[in-house]
């Protein structure tokens, strides 16, 4: 008696990947190529971006040729875009999609930009009492080297201190405010409509990600002090977390193309630009969206 077969003959082929995310540093980052971001999402896709978003932390889209409205209505995928308290220097708001440049008012290249608070490390918005969950930078002009932008991984921070230094940073609140950030950065002073606007808001210094429940150290330029402790201690305290934070073990450099639009998590990362190429002779210009968060924990 002849025995049945068993098998269902060769396996059909799986379906390809949405999304190809190719890692670019143990860090964080990834690089994601083939993908029209000018047109709208699947919800396969965009799951497929959040998936590799909340992996990754720092997401590169290369080749991307996109009008602020298109970058407006990508990242509206994410989340309601967050306003600015930062003004023009012409006194007016920031719009939606801005400018992060190092061109003067008449276009032209300068070492000394309107605002220079992006090369000191920080994490967008901190200074609100529900900031930043993501924010994307276009590069549309960029110098033939340098103007890098680095990201320090906080998780990784957290998890390198030791037993003790983690009990006592447990149920530690730091004061961060548009103010402290004007002073920490020697711009010019905050306005009092700004004080009014954006008044100082505490938040952990041990902050928990509110979709993988890691535990990151949540630092830098935004922050003044300890809530409840005498002031310089504080911020001796605060100085010392960020020097350790950010070592280069901790940090990943983006080395810009032309093209590229890139995507973090700020409740993951700090980041800084970097004054690393001839400011006065090439300009450096991408167009910045940023996405409304959730109230820190």
């Amino acid at each position: 008696m002849q025995t049945p077969r068993t098998d269902a003959g060769p396996a059909a082929p799986s379906a390809p990947p949405l999304l190809a995310a190719s890692r670019l540093s143990p860090v964080a980052g990834a690089e994601i190529v083939g993908l029209d971001l000018s047109r709208p999402l699947s919800p396969e896709l965009k799951d497929a971006i959040l998936e590799a978003f909340i992996e990754h932390h720092v997401l590169v889209f290369r080749d991307q040729d996109l009008s602020p409205e298109a970058q407006t209505q990508f990242t509206l995928n994410f989340g309601p875009l967050e306003q600015h308290v930062g003004r023009l220097s012409d006194g007016s708001r920031y719009p939606d999609v801005h400018r992060v440049t190092n061109l003067d008012d008449a276009g032209r290249p300068t070492k000394t930009p309107h605002t220079h608070g992006n090369y000191f490390w920080h994490t967008d918005k901190s200074y609100h009492d529900i900031p930043s969950l993501a924010t994307l930078l276009h590069a549309v002009q960029i110098p033939p080297s340098g103007g890098d932008t680095q990201f320090a991984n906080m998780h990784l921070a957290y998890d390198a201190l030791s037993e003790a230094q983690k009990r006592d940073l447990e149920g530690l609140r730091a004061i961060h405010s548009w103010e402290a950030s004007r002073r920490n950065t020697g711009n010019k002073p905050a306005t009092e409509e700004q004080k009014r606007e954006r008044p100082p808001v505490s938040h952990p210094v041990v902050r928990t990600h509110p979709v993988t429940g890691r535990k990151s150290l949540y630092l830098g330029m935004h922050t003044s002090h300890i809530e409840g402790m005498p002031q310089a201690e504080g911020k001796a305290l605060l100085d010392s977390l960020l020097e350790q934070a950010t070592r280069p073990e901790f940090v990943y450099t983006h080395q810009w193309r032309r093209g590229d639009l890139v995507m973090w998590d700020n409740r993951s990362l700090l980041h800084r630009a970097l004054a690393n190429y001839e400011m006065d002779q090439h300009p450096r210009v991408l167009h910045r969206t940023v996405v409304r968060g959730t109230k820190p924990v």
